[in-house]
């Protein structure tokens, strides 16, 4: 049914709006806090990183506001439009592009520069919602299945998906060496999770990344013979029918391939990322002058801030530039400085709230296109909170993502703007069946 509600901003949630607000204001503070001297100190400076945020904080509204007066149909009608334009916009930076940090995902403009990269994933969201709307059934859901025909379509509609999602990944990967922000496509598997994938799916992911870590820490001979020991334990207990034992062994068999292609799959790594992973696992004495120390610095900036925090603009680590990029992939440190574990638990809070209601208004939602979008958008954004954090503060491997609206730079706030209030006019027209 085509909507026909011609009033722009009715039924807007300005809850989500207010806090996206906060949290874009906040990360300009923050940025402002970040790189801040003495000799520049007009927050309104635009020869100054946070003046030029200023700028992209503005157009992001502007974006916001263009978004919420057209209307919600062309998202759905120009889904794939969207998808196949910024798919060649990210094969062509490579060529087109200028190089910067050793990867050709940029093209510039004057003095600002846009990552197609980042517009990708708002893009694949649409066309994941569109493919996955317009199915009769449940895309990998078995449960849904009885006839030959069934499976057919499940794995067409299977490999059809993870094609959507795995195209612009390796684009991303290979062709722009941008690993951190490929690994971020990972996070739409919480969609599939959501519309019937297999919980097995998800256990399987985990178990290979556990294989992948340990096949790196144990010698792969003590590994294998740890693993077969436990295949003998696993058939014995089990049922001992052939068709169950071929497929055990086939599952094995697998591992036991990945396991031995892990240090492979290492070796091929850049020199930057072995020697995070190093660091992360503890492998060999961690340099503290290379590899470690955006890290240790990372968390000697959040600890010294204490229980309330230096205050703001006085954070030693965050003033004499201790930590690298932290106006970008660090800028969780100079919350964590400067405004201490209260502040830091705040910007927690608000960023879980605001996913808590996308998914809720995910739900409520009458047309699977526009549920399965703020699906996305809740699984990016979360995606991304988790692993900036968990990369601040150690627990996690250094991928070089930004923390949303925080982050300094242009591309990565209109993304998630984008992406953020598409949904919000999606969920404005709700009562209207989008496809």
């Amino acid at each position: 049914m085509r909507s026909e509600n011609n009033k722009y901003f009715e039924n807007i949630d300005w809850i989500s709006v207010l806090i996206y607000a906060i949290l874009v204001l906040m990360g300009w503070f923050n940025i402002y806090a970040a790189v801040y001297d003495e000799q520049h100190q007009s927050i309104f400076d635009i020869s100054q990183k946070y003046g030029k945020q200023m700028i992209w904080i503005i157009t992001a509204f502007l974006i916001a506001f263009t978004i919420l007066i057209i209307d919600a149909e062309f998202y759905t009608v120009f889904a794939y439009g969207f998808y196949i334009f910024f798919l060649i916009l990210n094969i062509a930076v490579p060529f087109l592009g200028k190089e910067i940090k050793g990867s050709r995902s940029w093209f510039r403009l004057g003095e600002f520069g846009i990552q197609p990269a980042e517009f990708m994933k708002f893009a694949t969201n649409l066309a994941l919602a569109k493919f996955l709307s317009n199915q009769n059934l449940s895309v990998i859901s078995t449960k849904r299945y009885k006839t030959f025909a069934d499976y057919i379509l499940m794995y067409k509609n299977t490999l059809i998906t993870f094609l959507i999602i795995g195209t612009p990944m390796s684009i991303i990967l290979f062709l722009q060496n941008e690993t951190g922000l490929a690994i971020t496509f990972t996070s739409f598997i919480i969609i599939l999770y959501r519309e019937g994938l297999s919980v097995n799916y998800i256990i399987a992911g985990f178990i290979f990344v556990l294989l992948f870590i340990l096949s790196l820490l144990i010698h792969q001979i003590y590994f294998y013979i740890t693993f077969m020991i436990i295949f003998i334990v696993w058939f014995y207990f089990g049922k001992h029918s052939w068709k169950v034992f071929f497929t055990k062994l086939l599952y094995v068999l697998l591992a036991s391939l990945f396991v031995f292609s892990s240090n492979f799959i290492y070796s091929k790594l850049q020199p930057h990322q072995r020697g995070r992973i190093d660091v992360l696992l503890g492998r060999g004495e961690i340099n503290l002058k290379k590899e470690g120390y955006n890290v240790h610095q990372s968390k000697i900036a959040i600890g010294s801030g204490g229980l309330w925090g230096k205050g703001y603009l006085k954070g030693t680590q965050t003033k004499y530039n201790f930590v690298p990029e932290q106006d970008t992939d660090f800028i969780f440190c100079t919350v964590g400085e400067e405004w201490g574990f209260v502040g830091s638990t705040i910007v927690l809070i608000l960023f879980t709230f605001l996913i808590i209601r996308i998914i809720t208004l995910a739900e409520r939602q009458r047309s699977e296109f526009s549920r399965i979008y703020g699906y996305g958008v809740a699984s990016v954004l979360f995606f991304h909170l988790v692993i900036n954090v968990g990369m601040t503060i150690g627990i996690l491997p250094v991928i070089g993502i930004p923390l949303p609206f925080f982050s300094y730079g242009g591309s990565s706030l209109w993304e998630f703007t984008i992406l953020l209030f598409i949904f919000l006019k999606l969920d404005a027209n709700r009562l209207y069946v989008l496809r």
